[in-house]
Formats: C-alpha cells, sequence, structure tokens
C-alpha cells in the first residue's frame, strides 16, 4: 500500500523534481560507456611505458665507506677516565659539553665538506678526463654534472661516511668512487700542519743548505790535495821524516867510506870517484825531499809540487798541515751534520707519517652489477597511470563540453579563439594550414 501511494505520488511530480545520480555516478557511467576508448588508451600507455623504460639510459651506482681518523684527543679521553667513576646522565653530559669546548668533535663533517670541495672534483675532471667522456663544455658544468651524481652522506651516530658515484659506465663509477678516496687522502697529507711535518720541512731545508756546504768543503780539500799531493798529511809526514832519516844515515855512512877510501887509495881512484858519486846523489836526493824552508803563495803555481814529485817537500809539511787540518775538519765537520740531520729527517718522516690523519677504508667502491635507474616497472605503471587517467579526462571533458549550449559564453569564445588560430595557421603556411 505504501509503496503504490508512493509511486502515485512521484509519477504526479514534475520531471525536475526527480533525484539525481550522484556525481560519481555520473563520470562512471560515462567511462563505461567508452570503456573500448579507455582499454586502447591503457594498452597504448602500456607499450608506450615499457618502451620509455627501455629507452632511458641505465645508470650505475658504486659505493665506498670510509672512516675518518678519531681525533678527540688525549684531552679528551683524561677527562673520560676521569669522569667515568661518577655515573650519571649529568657527567655525561658534563663530558660532551667539555669535549666540545675542547675542540674534541667528529670531523666527519670536516671530511664530507673536504669531499664535497673543488680541489677534489677539479683533480677527478683532469685524472679522469670527465669533460671529454660527458661531453661537456666547460668545466664547471662538468663538475655541476658530477657533483648532482654523487651523493656523500654521513651518520651521524657512527660518524661513517658512504659516498656513492652515479654513472653510465659502472667501470667509470667505480673508479670515480675510489678517486674520491684517493683524493680525499692526498688533500688531507697536503693540508696536515702538524708539527711533525714542521719539523720534517725544516730538516729537509737545513739538510739541502748542509749537501751543498758539503760540496764545497770537499771540493776545496780535493783541489788542495791535488795541488800539494797531500793525500793523507799526518801519515805522509811520518813517512817524509823516516825517509829523510834513512837518507841521511846513508849519506853519512857513504862519506865515511869516501873518507877512508881516500886516505887508502887517493883522490883519483875510480873507487873514490864513484864513492863521492853516490854521496853527490844522496845529497840531491836529500835537499829535493827537504825543500825550501820559504813561505810561498798557496795558489798552486809555486807552493805546488812538480808532476815528477809523489810527496810536498819536508820542509813545506808544516806549513801545508795549517790549511790542509782547516779544509779537511770542515769536511768532517759537514759530513758528520750530514749524517745527523739524514737521520733526523727520515725520523721526522716516519713521525709525519704517524701524525698525518689516515682515512679507514671500509668498504671499497666496486663494479656494480645491477643498474641503480631506471626502475622500469615503476616507469611503466607510472606511464600507465598518467595515459589512462588523461584518456579519462578527456572523456569526461568533452562529455561536459557537449552538454554545455550554443550560446553559453564560454562555448562562443572557444570557438572564436580556435577561428583565430585556424586564420593564423592559414595564412603563415605552418604545417596542416593552406599555404
Amino acid at each position: 500500500m505504501k509503496t503504490q501511494l508512493l509511486d502515485a505520488v512521484t509519477e504526479g511530480l514534475p520531471k525536475e523534481a526527480e533525484p539525481r545520480p550522484a556525481p560519481w555516478v555520473a563520470n562512471a557511467a560515462v567511462l563505461w560507456e567508452h570503456r573500448r576508448l579507455l582499454a586502447r588508451a591503457v594498452v597504448v600507455s602500456v607499450m608506450v611505458g615499457v618502451l620509455t623504460a627501455f629507452v632511458i639510459p641505465k645508470k650505475y651506482t658504486s659505493v665506498g665507506r670510509i672512516m675518518p681518523p678519531d681525533n678527540s684527543g688525549s684531552s679528551m679521553a683524561l677527562l673520560a677516565a676521569l669522569t667515568g667513576h661518577s655515573g650519571g646522565s649529568e657527567m655525561g653530559g658534563l663530558t660532551s659539553l667539555a669535549g666540545s669546548l675542547l675542540g674534541a668533535r667528529n670531523s666527519s663533517a670536516l671530511f664530507v665538506d673536504l669531499l664535497r670541495s673543488g680541489t677534489v672534483s677539479t683533480d677527478l675532471i683532469e685524472r679522469f678526463q670527465l669533460q671529454h667522456a660527458w661531453h661537456k663544455r666547460y668545466r664547471v658544468d662538468t663538475a655541476k654534472y658530477l657533483a648532482r651524481h654523487t651523493t656523500i652522506t654521513d651518520d651521524k651516530r657512527s660518524g661513517v661516511i658512504t659516498v656513492e658515484v652515479e654513472d653510465g659506465d659502472p667501470r667509470r663509477a667505480r673508479d670515480l668512487a675510489q678517486g674520491y678516496l684517493e683524493e680525499l687522502n692526498r688533500l688531507v697529507v697536503r693540508t696536515n700542519t702538524s708539527s711533525a711535518r714542521q719539523e720534517r720541512v725544516f730538516i729537509e731545508q737545513r739538510l739541502q743548505g748542509v749537501e751543498s756546504d758539503l760540496k764545497k768543503a770537499q771540493v776545496a780539500l780535493s783541489e788542495f790535495s791535488s795541488t800539494h799531493t797531500t793525500i793523507d798529511l799526518p801519515n805522509q809526514t811520518r813517512a817524509m821524516v823516516d825517509a829523510g832519516a834513512r837518507l841521511q844515515a846513508e849519506e853519512i855512512a857513504a862519506q865515511s867510506e869516501v873518507d877512508s877510501l881516500r886516505q887508502i887509495y887517493g883522490d883519483t881512484n875510480v873507487r873514490v870517484r864513484a864513492a863521492e858519486a853516490r854521496v853527490a846523489e844522496l845529497q840531491r836526493q836529500l835537499v829535493k825531499m827537504s825543500g825550501s824552508a820559504t813561505a810561498e803563495p798557496d795558489d798552486g803555481s809555486k807552493g805546488a809540487a812538480s808532476s815528477d814529485e809523489l810527496y810536498p817537500p819536508l820542509r813545506q809539511l808544516p806549513r801545508l798541515a795549517v790549511p790542509y787540518a782547516d779544509l779537511y775538519r770542515r769536511a768532517r765537520v759537514q759530513e758528520t751534520l750530514y749524517e745527523l740531520l739524514t737521520q733526523q729527517y727520515e725520523i721526522a718522516r716516519i713521525e709525519e707519517a704517524k701524525d698525518v690523519p689516515v682515512v679507514s677504508v671500509i668498504d671499497s667502491p666496486g663494479i656494480p652489477e645491477k643498474k641503480s635507474f631506471p626502475p622500469r616497472m615503476l616507469v611503466t605503471l607510472l606511464v600507465t597511470l598518467l595515459g589512462m587517467g588523461g584518456t579519462a579526462a578527456f572523456v569526461l571533458f568533452r562529455q561536459r563540453w557537449e552538454q554545455v549550449a550554443d550560446g553559453d559564453a564560454r562555448k562562443l569564445l572557444a570557438r572564436e579563439v580556435a577561428a583565430t588560430v585556424r586564420a593564423r595557421v592559414r595564412r603563415n603556411g605552418w604545417p596542416g594550414g593552406a599555404a
């Protein structure tokens, strides 16, 4: 009874008073009516998505992880040891506050800034010829491209720094990631200003000066020895004195023999003359060995020994001893100083190597086996959704546009704009229009 009454009342109402369906129901009905068009759009979108996913160049990512050295210092360690027995959160806060005041902080941020510095990027660009490999005209564009494809992050808790480099060539990606680590070590060594490095630089400069002085002293000693035939003056003096004593003894013995022969045979005897000749030769050799005691210049013209003499004259040995001893002492002093500085230089190099912070590599970059971009499934799904959504929007918009009255201002404006565009196309002779 109630149903019949409701139908009668409804029939008596005008058409406009009938309840309208919800907007989403009307849109769904329109889309269902054009379901074949939507299906074709989905198929085409899937094909375009797959093609797009395979056309996009592959990218490979190589990852390297490093752990910077701990620069907390001995003062922080001592403070932690002193406060370790107290316990409590308050002491922990005091320890961290004191650590910040003493400069004991994590060096991860510093190393991240060094990795992002222009020095590292410039070295990598020149080292791997990235400007040519990436077909960039300017180096600044190459540096920006490298920065966009490099991700450097640090873990605030552990301090581990991660370097990720993305490139189309997996080997170049590995080489660039490894290059970042190597350039970081070089930059740390180059910018190190520790006391050990300053000591090494000072000793190195001093060693160069001492080496030059040693060469000059050795050259002066060798020239003096060559000019005056002084090889080992103390031993030469002892040898000359012994030789002179033997000659003098032989000369005295020969003179005694001459005197005895002269008393027996007379002055004209052959044996006497032979003995006298031997005495004369001994005297000549003794005079030649003794030399002159007068002061002569040391320019090598007069004071130098003649070419046929193996040793300097005996009377000149005391005069040559002073300059020889002075030159020999200078050479020995410079040689000893050079040996000491060489030892100190090697020690300073070892200390500098200990003092330079060395980056510890946790994971060395390797050649990536799988691509990191693009995600083909995601690209295909996204293009499909965009194609289907665009087609649905076009169908709904066309349905709404057909329902607009011909005299509506919006439709009149659209027709006027379309007519103007077509006229412009025909006038300019663009593709699709009449020339």
